[in-house]
C-alpha cells in the first residue's frame, strides 16, 4: 500500500510536467526513457551497460554485429587474418569525419587501442586486448594488429562498445571523454544534465548515407517506473526498453502504444560473494540455490523467461543445460544450512534501485531465503554506487543483476575462476576458459566451455535465474527501433517517427 501511495504521489507531481512537454517535441525528435545516469560517457573506462547504451549513438567501432549477430564492416571496410592467426589486417573506410571535424585514419585506431591497453587508463576491458603485441599503421587507411598468440574473440571485442574509436588529437590533448564524448557516430553529443537528460543531434556527415533519420534524441533520465509508464501512456516519452509486467495491461489497452515481446540475451543472476562467510562454504551456496524458485522469480519479476543453470544466456550456442543439479527444494536447503551452521548470520542483497525488476526479484528471493531460515535484508543503491561498491570493489553479500550478452563467450566468461566480482577461484575452470579463447575451432571451444560451465554450475558462485523476456514499449508512430544483437544497446540509426 505504501509503495502504491508513493507512486500515486509521484504521478501527481510529474504528470503535469510530462503533459506540458508532449507538444514541445518536434516530429523528428525522439524521447527515450533511460533508467538512470551512466557512470561515465567514456566507453573505455567502464563496464556499465548504461554507458554503452548511450554512447552507441555517438561512436562507431571497426566492425559491428548485424541483426542476426554476424559481424560485418563498420569503420573497417574489410579485414583478413593470416593462416597462423597472429596477424589481423583491417582496411579502413575513407571520408569518415569525427564530430570535431578531424578526419578518421589509422592513427585514430592505433591511439584508441593503445589508450585501452595503457595501464593508466584503468580500462576494465583491458584484458580483452592482451593478445595484441604490436599495432602497425603502414598507411592512413591500413591497420595491422600483431598478436602474441591466436585469440578467437578478437573480432567480437572490436565489435563491442568498449572498442569505440576516439579521435587521436583529443586523446593526445587529454580531452574529457567522460563528460564530452566525441566520435564518428550517427549523432553528435549535445549535453548531459545529470538526473535529467542526455541530448544528441543528428550527424549530417555520417558515413552511412540516408541515416540517421531522426534529427534529435533526448534520453530522459527517469528512475521511477511509474513516471516512465505514465510518460509513455500520454506521449511525452516515445520508447522504453523494459516494461514491468505489472504495467502491461495498462499499456496494452492504449491504442497509441505498441508492446513487443522478445527473449533477451541477458543472464539474470543473484551473485554471491564467495570470499565472505558463510558464502565461502559450498553447502551454503547450494542451499541458497535450492531455496529459490527460479521460474517464479522470472515470471513475477521479469514477465517470464527460460530458467538458466550456468553463466551463459540460454539461447547461446555454447550454453549447456545443468538445471538438474539444483531444482527448487526448500527442505534440502534447510538441511544444508543446518549442516553448515549458517542460519544465524544476517546477509544483505544490494540492488540498483533504478532497476525495479531487479528490486522485485530481490524481494521475492528475500522471502524465499527467510522461509528456509536465513536472515536477509535488502539495500538499495544508485547505479554508480552499485558499479563502484559491488562490481569494482566486491563489497557485498548478494546482488541481483542482469549481465548483458556478449558476441563471444569469452566476453562473458573471461576472468571467472580467477576472482571477478563474485570472488570465486577455481584454477581448472579458469584454465579451460583461457584455453578456449585461443582456439578457433567451434567443436573444441564448445567442449572446453562446457567443461568450464559445468564447474560453474556445480560450485554456484551465482544463483542462475535464467534468461528473461523483454517487453519493449514504444508509441505506435515509432518505426524501426532496434536493439544491438546480444549487446542490448540502442541503435537509433534506423528509427523514425511517422
Amino acid at each position: 500500500m505504501k509503495r502504491m501511495l508513493r507512486s500515486v504521489i509521484i504521478l501527481g507531481v510529474f504528470v503535469i510536467a510530462l503533459s506540458s512537454i508532449v507538444s514541445a517535441q518536434g516530429v523528428d525528435s525522439l524521447v527515450f526513457g533511460l533508467s538512470g545516469n551512466p557512470d561515465t560517457l567514456d566507453p573505455q573506462k567502464t563496464a556499465g551497460t548504461l554507458t554503452f547504451q548511450v554512447v552507441k549513438s555517438i561512436y562507431d567501432t571497426l566492425v559491428e554485429p548485424d541483426q542476426s549477430g554476424k559481424i560485418v564492416p563498420a569503420l573497417a571496410e574489410s579485414w583478413s587474418v593470416s593462416s597462423d592467426g597472429l596477424s589481423w589486417t583491417f582496411n579502413l573506410r575513407r571520408d569518415v569525419i569525427f564530430h570535431n571535424g578531424q578526419s578518421f585514419s589509422s592513427k585514430d585506431v592505433a591511439a584508441t587501442l593503445n589508450r585501452i591497453m595503457d595501464e593508466k587508463t584503468a580500462s576494465p576491458k583491458r584484458s580483452d586486448y592482451s593478445a595484441i603485441r604490436e599495432i602497425r599503421t603502414p598507411d592512413a587507411y591500413t591497420v595491422i594488429l600483431m598478436l602474441s598468440q591466436p585469440y578467437a574473440p578478437l573480432l567480437a571485442t572490436l565489435a563491442s562498445g568498449w572498442s569505440a574509436i576516439l579521435p587521436s588529437g583529443l586523446i593526445a590533448s587529454g580531452h574529457n571523454f567522460a563528460a564530452e564524448p566525441v566520435g564518428t557516430g550517427p549523432f553528435r553529443f549535445e549535453k548531459w544534465i545529470r538526473d535529467s537528460k542526455i541530448t544528441m543531434v543528428r550527424n549530417d556527415r555520417y558515413w552511412i548515407k540516408g541515416v540517421p533519420k531522426l534529427e534529435r534524441i533526448e534520453l530522459r533520465i527517469i528512475p521511477e517506473r511509474a513516471v516512465q509508464v505514465q510518460g509513455l501512456a500520454i506521449g511525452s516519452i516515445d520508447a522504453l526498453e523494459f516494461i514491468d509486467p505489472d504495467d502491461l495491461p495498462l499499456l496494452q489497452a492504449n491504442p497509441k502504444v505498441t508492446i513487443k515481446k522478445e527473449l533477451t540475451s541477458l543472464i539474470m543472476v543473484m551473485a554471491m560473494n564467495c570470499s565472505r562467510e558463510p558464502l565461502n562454504d559450498l553447502r551454503v551456496r547450494q542451499a541458497v540455490n535450492y531455496a529459490i524458485d527460479k521460474q517464479l522469480v522470472l515470471d513475477v519479476a521479469y514477465g517470464g523467461g527460460k530458467i538458466g543453470s550456468t553463466f551463459l544466456d540460454t539461447g547461446n550456442v555454447y550454453y549447456t543445460d545443468f538445471s538438474y543439479l539444483y531444482p527448487y527444494n526448500p527442505e534440502k536447503a534447510k538441511q544444508l544450512l543446518k549442516e553448515a551452521g549458517a542460519g544465524n548470520k544476517e546477509l544483505t542483497i544490494t540492488v540498483p534501485q533504478n532497476y525495479p525488476l531487479h528490486v522485485k526479484a530481490a524481494e521475492l528471493i528475500q522471502q524465499m531465503l527467510e522461509k528456509v531460515g536465513m536472515k536477509v535484508k535488502i539495500r538499495l543503491v544508485d547505479w554508480s554506487s552499485w558499479l563502484s561498491i559491488v562490481y569494482s570493489e566486491g563489497n557485498y553479500d548478494f546482488t541481483v543483476i542482469g549481465h548483458t550478452g556478449k558476441l563471444d563467450p569469452d566476453g562473458t566468461l573471461a576472468g571467472y575462476g580467477a576472482g571477478r566480482y563474485v570472488k570465486w577461484n577455481n584454477a581448472s575452470a579458469a584454465s579451460k576458459i583461457n584455453e578456449a579463447a585461443k582456439i578457433a575451432d567451434f567443436v573444441t571451444r564448445k567442449r572446453l566451455y562446457t567443461e568450464a560451465l559445468e564447474i560453474m554450475a556445480k560450485e554456484v558462485p551465482f544463483v542462475y535465474l535464467g534468461t528473461p523476456y523483454r517487453y519493449v514499449g514504444t508509441r505506435s508512430n515509432v518505426v524501426d527501433f532496434r536493439m544491438t544483437y546480444n549487446l542490448d544497446t540502442y541503435d537509433f540509426r534506423w528509427t523514425e517517427l511517422r
